[in-house]
Order: C-alpha cells, then structure tokens, then sequence
C-alpha cells in the first residue's frame, strides 16, 4: 500500500530563473537510462526474489526513496519549464512539442524502456548491478550540477548525488552482511580449472602487474600461444 504525502522528501524547488533548455538536461534522471523511475522500479521489483529479510526490507526502504527522487525531479522540470512556453529557449527544446513539465524521455527525446533495468533473481548478481547502477546516476547527476543554472537546482542535486553515495554504500554492507562484498563466486554450478588463469593478452609494451593477475591469486600466463608462466 502507497500513501503520497504532499511535500518533497528533502525540500522544495525555487527557481528564480527557470531554463528551459537545462530541463531538457533533467529529463535523463527522470525519463533516462540512470533515472530515478529506473532504479525505484529495479530495486522494487528485486526486492520480491529477495528471501533474506532484512536485504527485501532495504530494497523496498530505497525503491520508495527513489520514488521520492522521481518526484524531485520531475518538480524541477516542472518549475523549469513553467511559464516559458513563449521563449525561443523554451522552443528549442522537446517541451515545445511534449509540452510543460516532464515526460518519460531522456534528454535526447528517446522514451523509457524496461530495458534499462537490471535485475535477475539473485541477491548477489542484483546487489552488484545496484552498485553500478547509483554510479552511473551520480556520474550524471555531476555532470548536471556542474552546468545547474542556479544555485537552488544545484542544492537539490547535490542532494540527490550525496543519496546515490548512500544507498552505495548500504548495497555494499548488504553485500558485506553474506559474505559477497569480494567474493566473485555466487550459484550453484562450480567453476571449472581456469578460474584462477590470467591471460597476458596485451602486447608490445611493458607488462603491467597488479592485484588483478599477482602470483598469489592467478597464474599468470606470460605468453598464451605457448601455454607458459
């Protein structure tokens, strides 16, 4: 059961200078691939293959304040491209066939697709996708606040970019929580013997070593055409 409660979750959007054209901008977190519409409904619909109770209630807790985010957006959008309607500004952009307020499109006109969801029945394969998931929303969400026309739209997305870093964080100690943060394994079907094979497959150049193909870990194929390490 939804109740919606007549307030921003975090404050409401004044504009003095309502732009148009940075609107258009907004309708990726709102209609777009690292939108806030994507990610409540991914973690909403994750959260029903979840059996661990406390991981179905944080995804269900984030998906609603996601939601929330939706709202925030679509507010500023709303603001941004009220009373415009007559500006050459305003009839560059897609609000000018659209109309006002938002509309379930990126900034490049392309409508929402359930595609840009990520989810698969396992807790650890959709923790991981939600990892990357805020981190492509809070590379957006800089990018935007970098051009933000004023300094209350600018506030409102700091906002929602600090919220991408927090709910990182919490899909991280739910990862923690089971033992999954590092552990590339997860199902059933075990691994066969390359599992810990590194393949230096980059050539003419110096070959670079680290964590990801140390002795300790992988054995490290110095040249795969003759098999040796």
């Amino acid at each position: 059961m939804f109740f919606h409660k007549k307030e921003l979750i975090n404050k409401d959007v004044n504009v003095k200078d309502p732009d148009p054209r940075f609107a258009q901008l907004l309708l990726e977190q709102f209609g777009g691939a690292t939108g806030e519409l994507s990610a409540a409904l991914q973690y909403w619909v994750q959260s029903f293959h979840v059996e661990h109770a406390g991981i179905k209630d944080m995804l269900q807790d984030i998906a609603i304040e996601e939601f929330s985010h939706l709202e925030m957006i679509g507010k500023l959008i709303e603001v941004h491209t009220k009373n415009a309607d007559q500006t050459d500004a305003y009839k560059s952009t897609l609000f000018a066939v659209r109309g006002q307020g938002p509309h379930f499109l990126d900034s490049q006109g392309s409508a929402w697709t359930a595609t840009y969801l990520n989810e698969g029945g396992d807790v650890v394969r959709d923790l991981r996708a939600n990892i990357a998931a805020e981190a492509g929303a809070r590379q957006t969400y800089e990018s935007l606040i970098k051009i933000a026309p004023d300094e209350s739209t600018k506030e409102t997305l700091v906002h929602l970019l600090t919220r991408e870093i927090s709910h990182t964080k919490m899909f991280m100690k739910a990862l923690e929580s089971i033992g999954k943060l590092t552990d590339p394994f997860f199902g059933n079907i075990q691994p066969d013997e390359t599992v810990d094979i590194y393949y230096n497959l980059s050539t003419n150049g110096k070959d670079e070593r680290g964590p990801w193909n140390s002795d300790d870990e992988f054995r490290y194929i110095v040249d795969p055409m003759k098999g040796n390490n």
